[in-house]
């Protein structure tokens, strides 16, 4: 599913600057009976008519819980505060799991 929008958006003469995908989080609320969904970030750059048939799009699959589109003056390319979270949390996993493994012995 990501690769069909990032190719409706380099098929429109846009550029995809950055995604991140921040994994599984627990929602807030139910929506549609579910708890969990996968949260995905997306950094386009884009015309009005392709990021139009990208909402429309997100508007009529089932898939796509929920979306926000933000506008921005300038692209941003570096990582979003959310990310640095889920890489400290990796990190963090990574080291117990390390940690672990090396009392075990």
């Amino acid at each position: 599913m990501l690769e069909r929008y990032k190719g409706m958006i380099t098929a429109g003469g846009g550029k995809v600057h950055r995604v991140e995908d921040w994994g599984r989080r627990q929602l807030a609320y139910l929506i549609n009976k579910l708890a969990k969904a996968h949260y995905l970030c997306l950094n386009v750059e884009a015309d009005q008519a392709v990021m139009a048939e990208l909402e429309h799009a997100f508007k009529f699959n089932d898939a796509v819980l929920r979306h926000l589109t933000v506008q921005r003056k300038k692209a941003d390319t570096g990582p979003s505060s959310m990310m640095k979270t889920v890489e400290r949390e990796e990190a963090r996993k990574a080291s117990q799991a390390e940690f672990a493994a090396a009392n075990e012995r």
